[in-house]
């Protein structure tokens, strides 16, 4: 028989939602699926995914954070 390989698909603990625009543009992070704060760079990130126990050596890695509409570098709201 042959097996149909599954696509794999990540479900990491930590997700980081799209720029919140304001004076102070921010982004939403997700612990586990729920919204635990706020970010304004990507070192906030890191010391919420510490507060909660999770150590991130790779922010590129699809399985450890989902970037929501923007990667690390997005910080700022796109214009249109």
């Amino acid at each position: 028989m042959t097996e149909i390989a599954s696509p794999h698909i990540s479900r990491p603990r930590i997700t980081v939602l799209g720029v919140q625009p304001g004076e102070s543009p921010f982004r939403i992070v997700e612990i586990d699926g729920e919204v635990v704060g706020e970010a304004r760079a990507v070192t906030d990130v890191l010391e919420t995914a510490a507060a909660f126990g999770i150590t991130v050596h790779d922010l590129d890695d699809p399985d450890v954070v989902r970037w929501v509409g923007g990667d690390r570098y997005t910080w700022r709201p796109r214009h249109r």
